[in-house]
């Protein structure tokens, strides 16, 4: 028979089956081979394996252009935004992986580190065969823990280092995994308890033997590892920040313009946000207004009475916004509210379905010890993390499967485009009149501002720019993460613990905060040119959901596609 001709679409899927076979947390997340009981290659031989794949794609899509070029076709539509987004993706990874930057990918969140927890909470546990694969995947974490000791061993020996703060903030994260930081049992231990009693002996020693392996990767960091880094700076300079802000954004931004942008930005929301405080409590500053929302406000206390709150938020947002704005049906009405494990960093979080929506999207709230929760702030929160924010956008992609690569809901998806969605889902909730209450309302301005900070001092601290002159604040001085969080401190309504994993946060994980504000930007700008361009035939509902049938982009691409739907 005639081989099928190659087109983006197939060249992408099997991409995503190339990684998927080589990489078990990949797996897990797409709801594949639940009897898997491995985990990540996190060595340096692991990293390698995955890079090639990437390669061999690339070539086999310059083949296929030069084929298509010689007969004179064309791709459109789905197919040539895949071809796109899967050059750009695959360009962008290898970049990162031969700089070797995998060799000092140690922060507080999303590093390669976290998945050997994390992909535990992916995993079916409803039979005795899952819960098999959930002993077999605790018996591997020793050996995925000195995958990952050789990495950023090989990292000391090439001079490839992450920055002591950001090894301080993992220990601490790994003490809570643990339980040494008083807080209890381990988390592995936890994990099983729920397990069958008749499995629980093979289950708990397997958690035994997870958690020492964690406790004895957090001794390696404390004693040999952190010891070797100190006097790393934090800042990462121009050229990693610019290669990681390509990575997150689908796009290589331009930081000068970003940083002046967002001060506009600043100045714009810190007067809105006075004109909210001055309807809670007229004549004090916004800062008094918090503390006394704070101290005051609507609350909620214990963890399960604010998980069931949130839900409540979730589902509300569903029935208010089905039929009305966008079209929510089936299983894209599923999503859960939990608590965040111990040790998760200090931002709320959000993962997706699997691909045959077995395993629902899930909202995550990390407590951080807290058992009161003012909701005044939170609110907007949910609307970015779940409807119609991040749930919705990742499970109409999943939905739109027929139509699109799996590549492009998956592995695919570009950071600036979720989290550029997630915020403008909550400026759509403002426009529409959800946060009308003036406390609900700062609590959204407040959310705003937060990624409005991101941008300022994100880029601020990485290529230490000057202040501006008309700031307010320490003008003309150069950005550290000293002056990051006083600033954070000063314009925004988080606790010491929140400020100090934020910033451990963007320093950890350079240009991937900026898309926040970045991706909202693009989605505004997308909607506006549609809105001018189409008149009064403009229709928000179907703008909605052309946009998010279309799958993920870059941010080079995001703002011309959505003005033409």
């Amino acid at each position: 028979m005639p081989e099928t001709p190659s087109t983006p679409r197939r060249i992408a899927d099997e991409y995503v089956a190339q990684v998927a076979a080589l990489d078990p947390m990949v797996s897990t997340r797409l709801g594949l081979r639940p009897e898997d009981d491995r985990q990540p290659d996190l060595s340096p031989e692991g990293f390698e394996a995955l890079a090639e794949p990437a390669r061999r794609t690339l070539s086999a899509l310059d083949v296929m252009e030069r084929d298509a070029e010689k007969n004179g076709a064309e791709f459109e539509g789905a197919e040539r935004n895949c071809a796109r987004l899967l050059r750009e993706r695959l360009t962008a990874h290898l970049a990162l992986y031969e700089a070797g930057d995998h060799f000092r990918e140690l922060r507080n969140v999303s590093s390669p580190l976290h998945q050997v927890r994390g992909i535990f909470t992916l995993m079916p546990t409803g039979t005795d065969e899952n819960w098999a694969a959930v002993a077999g995947r605790l018996r591997n974490v020793p050996g995925a823990l000195d995958g990952y000791r050789a990495t950023l061993g090989e990292g000391l020996v090439r001079g490839l280092l992450c920055a002591p703060r950001q090894a301080r903030a993992v220990i601490g994260q790994l003490s809570a995994w643990t339980g040494q930081d008083g807080s209890g049992a381990s988390w592995f231990a936890t994990f099983v308890a729920d397990a069958p009693d008749r499995l629980r002996p093979e289950l708990d020693a397997a958690a035994d033997r997870a958690t020492a392996a964690v406790a004895d990767f957090a001794d390696w960091l404390r004693g040999r590892y952190l010891p070797a880094v100190q006097g790393t700076p934090d800042a990462v300079g121009r050229e990693r920040y610019l290669r990681s802000a390509r990575w997150a954004n689908g796009t290589s931004p331009d930081p000068a313009e970003a940083y002046s942008w967002a001060w506009e930005e600043f100045h714009r929301t810190a007067a809105e946000m006075q004109a909210e405080a001055g309807r809670i409590l007229p004549g004090a500053s916004v800062r008094e207004t918090m503390d006394h929302l704070n101290r005051h406000g609507h609350a909620i206390t214990g963890e399960e009475n604010i998980r069931a709150w949130l839900q409540e938020i979730i589902d509300e947002a569903i029935d208010a916004l089905d039929g009305t704005h966008f079209d929510i049906s089936g299983p894209l009405r599923r999503v859960e509210t939990r608590i965040a494990p111990p040790g998760s960093s200090g931002a709320p979080y959000y993962t997706g379905p699997s691909l045959d929506f077995s395993r629902p999207g899930r909202t995550y709230l990390p407590t951080l010890g807290q058992q009161t929760f003012p909701t005044w702030e939170m609110v907007s929160t949910w609307y970015h993390e779940g409807v119609p924010g991040h749930h919705l956008q990742t499970a109409r992609w999943t939905a739109a499967a027929g139509h699109l690569s799996h590549y492009q809901i998956t592995l695919g998806a570009v950071s600036a485009d979720k989290e550029g969605w997630a915020l403008y889902a909550e400026r759509l909730m403002d426009e529409l009149g959800f946060l009308t209450d003036p406390a609900r309302r700062l609590g959204y301005l407040d959310k705003q501002m937060l990624r409005i900070i991101r941008v300022i001092v994100d880029i601020g601290m990485h290529l230490e720019l000057a202040i501006p002159a008309n700031s307010g604040f320490h003008p003309g001085e150069r950005w550290t993460p000293h002056l990051a969080t006083a600033f954070m401190a000063a314009h925004h309504g988080s606790d010491t613990a929140r400020r100090t994993s934020e910033i451990d946060r963007y320093l950890g994980w350079p240009g991937q905060a900026i898309g926040y504000k970045l991706g909202e930007r693009a989605w505004l700008q997308g909607r506006e040119a549609s809105r001018r361009r189409l008149g009064v035939g403009f229709d928000l509902r179907t703008w909605h959901m052309n946009a998010l049938a279309q799958g993920s982009l870059g941010l080079a691409d995001l703002a011309d596609s959505l003005a033409s739907l």
